[in-house]
């Protein structure tokens, strides 16, 4: 049965309405950042660039690197955009625009997200790469969605004994990256755990400017959380809504971050730019080399 207009938008040239993209437009290998400024800085590595296009904050160049065909997109910021971006690109591969009816035979993505991060623990240093295993949810968007096969309940019970977390906000999940690409970016070069993503960036991250909140000890109490050697390493605010969403459709999905500053020290990278372009760099060789 096809979907309703209302469900699938369209904008009047076929494309899909907050992407503004078609299906010929994308490759199945996309790497997101969150700055829209930040796709340049990804595709001027590219060897050609064959399709740009911007809609809002969602920027978008299609091209080649080393013989491989790459999108990179701008999602914005937070776990609202990640459920458009997620949805309209799985759409663009699964659903056919023309009928407005799933496909039989699914596509599955190679999503790889460009980011940066600030660090938890005083071990992972400014400056470094790492490798999120697992997403944990704070935020709530997920439970939107049928989340029950994907999510880690043991782990989230862990979570909510140590923290004591507050029965008024979203029940945390826990969800697990690709492993198939977690193998293909992982090096010496590159630390892993597990990444907390926050739906805001100010108290929903423990910050305070004049505004009280719920919990003042809850990045201490995450700090300290360790699950069979899995601890929380980095908070950020695009990580899990990656993961949950990538499971549910059938994706692969990795997520890179790029450690600008470590709040367990109070430092903050001299050199941010030039770390985010050797992560950068280092994502599209992985690619290169690794991903058909």
């Amino acid at each position: 049965m096809p979907l309703k207009a209302s469900e699938l938008i369209l904008n009047p040239n076929g494309s899909i309405y907050h992407l503004n993209l078609k299906p010929e437009n994308i490759s199945n290998t996309i790497i997101f950042v969150g700055d829209q400024d930040r796709v340049e800085k990804v595709s001027n590595h590219f060897d050609s660039i064959e399709f740009s296009t911007q809609k809002r904050e969602f920027k978008t160049h299609t091209g080649h690197y080393k013989g491989k065909r790459i999108t990179v997109i701008s999602t914005g910021i937070g776990p609202d955009n990640i459920d458009i971006v997620l949805n309209e690109l799985d759409a663009l591969f699964n659903i056919d625009l023309t009928t407005k009816t799933p496909k039989q035979v699914i596509t599955s993505l190679n999503i790889i997200r460009i980011g940066t991060s600030g660090s938890l623990q005083k071990d992972i240093p400014i400056d470094s790469f790492l490798l999120s295993t697992y997403g944990l949810d704070l935020n709530g968007m997920l439970h939107a969605y049928q989340v029950n096969t994907i999510s880690h309940p043991d782990v989230e019970a862990a979570f909510i004994k140590q923290t004591n977390w507050h029965s008024h906000k979203a029940r945390p999940l826990v969800i697990k990256n690709s492993a198939l690409l977690e193998k293909q970016f992982e090096s010496d070069k590159t630390h892993k755990g597990l990444t907390a993503t926050a739906g805001g960036f100010y108290g929903p991250q423990g910050r305070v400017l004049r505004l009280g909140i719920q919990d003042p000890s809850l990045n201490n109490k995450m700090d300290t959380f360790n699950f069979k050697g899995t601890r929380i390493t980095n908070f950020e605010m695009e990580t899990s809504a990656i993961y949950g969403l990538a499971k549910l459709m059938g994706h692969h999905a990795v997520s890179l971050n790029a450690i600008i500053a470590n709040r367990a020290s109070g430092t903050f990278s001299k050199n941010p730019s030039e770390l985010i372009e050797n992560l950068i760099k280092y994502t599209l060789d992985k690619i290169a080399d690794q991903i058909d």
